[in-house]
């Protein structure tokens, strides 16, 4: 027999444990990342505004080639070059002019330069001022040198340009690469805070879900010991009143009902046995006698005992054949052809007590309407022929059956004058095979089968079946209660 280990449940609940919970968290880490890229961008475009020195190169008309009409001199721009930078740089402008590092009034830092005999070259030089905004990155691995930044002047001009373009000056280059390093560091550290967090999660869900499972895996260990032919062990039931403990408790009470219908099984075949064997061995020391001495043998006689014992054998098998059958059967009345009908209770008794032949006085007090009950009209039939026998057997001179119908359920009484039947024993005589001391007679003693057939009909038809007090203190009382049908 292949045994297959059972695949423990604490790593895809860990696992689906983390997974739920990694969900928020990196929601957490996005937000943060966002929240420190946009602090970072505030304050550099706060701390970083800038002064750009424009200059340009022109050709100055001569003297002798100006025109009346025209200003004494005008400047007619060549070519314009800005320079991008904090107001305190120094840079090379035009043909080796080199501006301050300090601000300055444009006509004092740019001196002209003369090119010629005819003309002469300016070079003009103004301030402008505005603002940039770098673009940085909250993905951890962005190069700080490919980052790009928007340049914004003070007339709303804009333009985007990587670091490495050369408009920007190394110092701020540094500047903003550091910043987004930095804010690489701390988006890893991010990452790497919900990773930890995310596994101590994990592992403290595997460590509560192991204590979780350790008494179900008891339970499991336990159950699969208990055979058969030990029905007497019991699973382990957890401290506390939580759900694993109301599981042991269930499992603990089917183990009861199991163990009891096993022990009623057995016993059921021990006596059933016994009950075939007895007039099996009548039967057969009869027939072994007579065919012994065929002269002296009553032929008839034996012929009519031989007839009887056959009778008795059918109808014990009978019985137990329809309690094999009822104990199959669920709450649901169904016939032997499998048909669920609406029986009148009222008629029923009629019939039945019409063909039932009895040496006592048998009283019918049924109502003049009917009583409906769903179920098999021949079970019903048949439970109703069983109280009468058990009657017919312990009666003194009458027996009473009485019908009547409260709200929802229907009572049929079957009473007689009898002996009785003790407190003590009246749950015990719907037992199989189950005969009182003073019952045990030829004349009287049946198979023990009659009681628990009729209480097995009553439990499939959703109704009861039980011995209580007589009405006038003596004699037997069976009451079966079945619900009405609207």
């Amino acid at each position: 027999m292949n045994r297959h280990w059972p695949r423990s449940l604490r790593l895809p609940v860990s696992i689906m444990a983390a997974l739920v919970m990694a969900v928020p968290i990196a929601a957490i880490v996005v937000l943060a990342a966002n929240s420190l890229r946009d602090e970072a961008v505030r304050l550099e475009v706060a701390s970083s505004g800038y002064r750009a020195l424009c200059s340009s190169l022109g050709e100055e008309i001569p003297a002798d080639k100006k025109r009346p009409d025209l200003i004494p001199w005008v400047t007619v721009p060549e070519s314009q070059d800005c320079l991008v930078g904090s107001e305190f740089f120094s840079k090379q402008i035009g043909a080796g002019v080199t501006v301050p590092a300090k601000p300055v009034r444009p006509e004092n830092a740019i001196p002209r330069q003369v090119m010629g005999a005819d003309s002469t070259m300016t070079c003009l030089a103004e301030y402008h001022s505005g603002t940039i905004t770098p673009e940085f990155s909250s993905w951890p691995l962005t190069d700080p040198r490919r980052i790009r930044a928007r340049l914004t002047t003070a007339t709303g001009e804009t333009g985007v340009g990587d670091l490495t373009g050369g408009w920007l000056p190394e110092e701020h280059q540094a500047r903003l690469a550091g910043i987004q390093r930095a804010l690489n560091a701390q988006v890893l550290f991010l990452l790497g805070g919900a990773a930890v967090l995310i596994g101590l999660f994990g592992g403290v869900v595997w460590l509560a879900t192991g204590r979780v499972l350790q008494p179900v895996e008891a339970i499991r260990r336990e159950m699969a010991e208990i055979t058969e032919q030990d029905l007497t062990r019991r699973v382990p039931v957890p401290r506390g009143r939580t759900e694993i403990a109301g599981l042991a408790t269930t499992v603990n009470a089917t183990l009861e009902r199991l163990e009891a219908a096993v022990e009623d099984n057995r016993r059921f075949v021990a006596d059933a046995s016994h009950e075939l064997r007895t007039p099996i061995a009548a039967l057969r020391a009869e027939l072994e006698i007579a065919t012994t001495y065929p002269d002296l043998a009553d032929w008839p006689a034996v012929a009519d005992a031989a007839l009887a014992d056959t009778q008795r054998l059918q109808h014990l098998a009978g019985d137990l054949l329809l309690l094999a059958r009822l104990d199959h059967a669920s709450t649901t009345p169904t016939s032997t052809a499998g048909q669920d009908d609406t029986v009148d209770l009222t008629a029923l008794t009629r019939e039945q007590t019409e063909r039932h032949r009895s040496r006592h006085t048998l009283t019918t007090l049924v109502p003049d309407r009917a009583v409906p009950v769903r179920g098999s009209r021949f079970l019903l039939d048949r439970l109703l022929g069983n109280l009468l026998d058990n009657a017919e057997r312990h009666a003194t001179a009458t027996i009473t059956i009485r019908l009547t119908a409260t709200a929802d359920q229907a009572v049929l009484e079957v009473l007689d004058d009898g002996p009785g039947i003790p407190p003590e024993h009246r749950d015990r005589i719907f037992d199989r095979f189950t005969r009182l001391d003073h019952a045990r007679t030829d004349d009287t003693g049946g198979t023990g089968l009659g009681l628990p057939i009729a209480r097995r009909i009553a439990t499939v038809h959703a109704g009861t079946l039980r011995a209580t007090d007589p009405l006038d203190d003596h004699g037997a009382r069976l009451v079966a209660t079945f619900p009405l049908t609207r």
